[in-house]
């Protein structure tokens, strides 16, 4: 299974990709609800998450990286504080994410 086909299948499914064009099409983003969802479900499977690039109105407004925060892509604790500043930083994000899913992952699959 390709990293892509297990996105779809365990992370994205029944989440709108609102990603209209203002980005690359294979980029998906998320509403700041769904996105706390991908979260999770990324937590559950041990993905690693290396980035969060939230946008706004179309436009980049920031990006969080798991190295700025000392941590491993793997660890939670970043990309959960990572999401929780920039939910207080500003209203009506969309998120967008670099994911990893390990070659074990996808072999189980």
């Amino acid at each position: 299974m390709e990293q892509s086909e297990f996105l779809e299948k365990n992370i994205f499914i029944d989440l709108e990709n609102v990603n209209d064009g203002f980005d690359d099409v294979s980029i998906h983003y998320f509403s700041e609800a769904d996105f706390a969802t991908v979260l999770k479900r990324a937590e559950h499977f041990g993905l690693s998450i290396y980035k969060i690039e939230p946008s706004l109105e179309g436009k980049a407004f920031n990006v969080a990286d798991h190295d700025a925060f000392r941590k491993k892509a793997t660890d939670p604790k970043w990309y959960t504080k990572a999401f929780s500043d920039f939910k207080k930083l500003q209203e009506g994000l969309v998120y967008s994410a670099a994911y990893k899913v390990s070659k074990k992952l996808l072999d189980r699959e």
